[in-house]
């Protein structure tokens, strides 16, 4: 197994993150996939998805590179771009296959994990340290409450204030949607700010460019969560650093990972 080295993980600018907590983001760097796969560089990628038609035993040795930088398994979940929280500690070998698009643990060395590659990751933390999540948010989970659902759970298991970092997705200048997604995000977040998030593309009628950063800004504003940090990583316009599906079709998933010390 080749080591995965530091650089090739994304390390959270996240000032408020509980010193009783670990969290990171994975690159396309440093693993062994090839193909559409690969690093973008001439080198092995870091492709951490099943389900995406890489070969197996690459994903294998992946993750276990990955699997060196944590304290634990992670908790993968079968994503639906739904709103669905689950408990991580319930994720594993010998588990049913938990279907969710999020997931929180309240016991130190649960890994929430969340796979992407355009759409928005969230990691989750309490101030104090005792409960942590993560949230996959594509733009129908955001429209449908999954930042939302991820802070009712945590503070049901206990959380107080939290504080949320996002990870890499697909950036405001980069993400073409619909009127289709625009009326989703006005019915869920009606206002001039949800509107305001929507850039028209004059030259394609009916076409804008959607800000998810701040999208999720407000969705988790609404929610009671004001620390937010992250947002400056677009996966779209980063060929040599991020996997894209947007942008490449064909393509592996990046992870982002939280967990209790």
């Amino acid at each position: 197994m080749i080591p995965l080295s530091r650089s090739a993980l994304v390390w959270p600018d996240w000032p408020d993150l509980p010193v009783s907590v670990g969290a990171l983001a994975t690159s396309r760097d440093g693993g062994v996939s090839v193909g559409p796969y690969a690093d973008g560089k001439g080198g092995g990628g870091l492709n951490l998805g099943l389900h995406v038609n890489d070969a197996p035993d690459a994903v294998a040795a992946n993750r276990a590179a990955l699997q060196a930088w944590l304290p634990g398994r992670p908790a993968w979940i079968a994503q639906v771009h739904g709103a669905a929280v689950v408990d991580a500690a319930t994720v594993g070998p010998g588990q049913p296959v938990r279907t969710g698009d999020a997931s929180i643990s309240t016991a130190p060395g649960v890994v929430c994990a969340i796979l992407t590659a355009d759409c928005l990751p969230v990691l989750f933390a309490d101030l104090d340290g005792k409960v942590v999540g993560a949230a996959h948010a594509g733009w129908r989970g955001l429209a449908g409450g999954v930042l939302g659902e991820t802070v009712r759970a945590m503070r049901t298991a206990g959380a107080g204030e939290i504080t949320a970092w996002m990870g890499p997705a697909i950036g405001p200048e980069a993400f073409e949607v619909g009127a289709d997604v625009v009326a989703a995000f006005v019915e869920a977040l009606p206002g001039e700010a949800t509107r305001a998030c929507f850039t028209d593309l004059h030259a394609r009628p009916g076409k804008y460019l959607a800000d998810m950063f701040t999208l999720a800004r407000l969705m988790l504003a609404r929610d009671g969560v004001e620390r937010v940090h992250g947002g400056g990583l677009c996966t779209a316009s980063a060929p040599e650093r991020f996997y894209s599906y947007r942008r490449d079709g064909v393509t592996g998933r990046q992870a982002s990972l939280i967990w209790l010390k």
